[in-house]
Parts: C-alpha cells; structure tokens; sequence
C-alpha cells in the first residue's frame, strides 16, 4: 500500500514538473515581451503606490498592484535538489516568494499559514507545483509552541525529512507613542515574531542533520529602530542576535544559521497596518524610490539556504535595503 502511494505521488509529481516547465517558459516568455522592450530586465512597480488599507492579517491577493513573486528570469539550478523546506508565514510576500524559488531550485516545500489568508496559501500551493514540486500547506499560529511542533512533525511525516527551517512569519501595528502601545499588542509581537522563532527552531532541530540551515527573517527596523514601531523593532533586534548566537552553537553541528534583513518590501504586512495615504509612499525614501518586490528579496534567503553558495556562511545578517547604506 505504502509503494503504491509513493507510486501515484511520483507520478503525479513528474506531472506536475512538466506542466511547471511549460509554466515558467510561458511567464517567462512574457516578461521579455513587457520588460520595456530590453530582454532580461523586469519593470517594477513605482511609488507611489495606490492608496489602500486592510484589516489585519492582510491578504496578498486584495493588494494593488499585485506583489511579484515569480522572478521569471531567475533560473533554477538544482541548488536545493531534493532537499525539504519548512516555511513559516509562506501565504504571501517574502514567503511566498521564497518558497517559489526553492522550488525552481530542487525542493519540495511545507510551509504556515492562518486561517484568513487560505486564498493566499491556496496560491503558494499553485505556484510551488508549477515548479514540479510538492507543496504542503499547514494552518496554524507560530505562537502557540505545540502547533510550532505539529507544524514541524506534520512536514517530516510528508516528506520524510526537514533540511531547511525558514522563520518568516510576522506580526506588526504602528503606534504613535508608547503609551498607545497596548501589553496586548506587545506580547502578541514577541510571540509572533521571536517566540515563534524560538518555538520552530527548537522543534525542528532534531530532525536537521549536518548541512541543513535555518534562514531568519530580520528588519532593517532591528538595526536602525523606528519610532513608531518599537516592539517590531525589538522583536527583529532580538532575531538579528538570536540569529548570531544559535549560528555559534550550533556551528560544530554543520548546521548553518543566518538572516537577511530587508528594507521596506511591497507586501500585505504594511497596507495591513497603515493607513492607507501612508501606504502610498511606502518605500519612496529610499534610494530606489520605491518598495522591494519579494521575487527580488528571495534570492538572498536561496543563498542562505544552499551549501553550494554559502558553506562557509553562518552568524551573517544581510541587509537589502535598496541602496540604503546606513544601516547599523
């Protein structure tokens, strides 16, 4: 019974591969014919974005303009050939993206999600089997340490092992000053954004073998703070030297531990929490006038994550802050 299942899975999984090829070549394709008639070069959107909010959590599919999460030019290599991913908050934004491009790049992918972002994951699961890839959705909150376990238990029972842990997901409200900053919402930060790191690493780790990674997802707000985004700012402060310390102990394990640290990225998290005129100029300060798209911040997490780039790499925080370099 088990061989037939395993069968009927490789069959439908090489399916899946051909139709991912015929996927990428036709978005590829297209992207050439809309690059501003220049082959291999993508146009970004511009600030300033169109003014909009929504209720938390935000929901990928509502933003205008749609994020890019494809990166048709970037092409895989089979740097994560066979290798099992598990992604926290990979419904939308960077974690979409990434899990798209660890895919391309060989390896089937878990990744989180919450209830009210279903639409979204549905989208993720579409996309990574586009790439020839299996996708497995999970549902739950990282705030709660044993649904952290059955997140982690659920993927190596799937896939039979977990290579790469990807600690993403995020929670972040904006307050005018500290005295509008609840405990409510300051507890509900850290335990989104560092416990649920904490309680995902810690689960994972037995399973990680000698070459596995784990890839934190930091803020360039944990370097340099941000007025009205303290507890979000300590909680990605806290991440950056979490990041550092675990890469210390576990570095005689071969297991490698590192975060990328972006500026802002065009993803629902923000229009999810500001108000909708200041989501209009959301990344216009920065050199390049304008938000990352998370296809361009995904790369970095496929260094992180693959021995053949990044062997020698653990404890590193990389910031992409879109010419920005001020930083720490």
């Amino acid at each position: 019974m088990a061989s037939s299942k395993r069968s009927t899975r490789k069959g439908s999984s090489q399916t899946r591969s051909a139709k991912g090829r015929a996927a990428k070549a036709s978005t590829k394709q297209a992207a050439r014919k809309t690059g501003n008639g220049q082959e291999g070069r993508l146009e970004e959107p511009k600030s300033p974005m169109p003014a909009q909010h929504q209720p938390k959590p935000g929901q990928e599919h509502k933003l205008n303009p749609k994020p890019k999460y494809e990166a048709p030019h970037y092409e895989g290599a089979g740097k994560l050939k066979e290798k099992v991913a598990l992604i926290t908050g990979g419904d939308s934004g960077i974690g979409r993206a990434v899990a798209v491009l660890f895919a391309r790049e060989g390896a089937n992918v878990a990744f989180t999600y919450l209830k009210a972002e279903k639409k979204d994951a549905n989208e993720t699961k579409r996309a990574v089997e586009a790439e020839g890839r299996e996708a497995y959705a999970l549902m739950g909150d990282v705030t709660d340490p044993d649904i952290c376990r059955d997140f982690v238990e659920q993927t190596v029972e799937q896939f039979g092992k977990l290579d790469i842990l990807v600690n993403n997901a995020a929670f972040q409200q904006h307050q005018e000053s500290l005295e509008e900053l609840t405990e409510e919402q300051w507890d509900r930060t850290f335990k989104t954004n560092i416990y649920g790191y904490f309680y995902m690493t810690k689960a994972a780790l037995p399973h990680l073998a000698e070459g596995s990674a784990i890839v934190n997802t930091g803020s360039i707000t944990g370097l340099e703070g941000s007025k009205q985004l303290l507890d979000y700012s300590a909680t990605k402060g806290a991440i950056h030297a979490f990041t550092k310390s675990l890469a210390q102990n576990l570095v005689e394990r071969g297991i490698r531990v590192n975060c990328v640290s972006p500026g802002p990225v065009w993803t629902p998290l923000n229009p999810s929490d500001k108000k909708a005129e200041d989501v209009a100029e959301f990344g216009a300060d920065t050199p390049y006038k304008r938000p990352a798209q998370p296809e361009e911040i995904a790369p970095a997490f496929v260094y992180f994550a693959s021995e053949v780039d990044s062997s020698y790499v653990t404890g590193e925080v990389l910031t992409l802050l879109g010419g920005d370099t001020t930083a720490g």
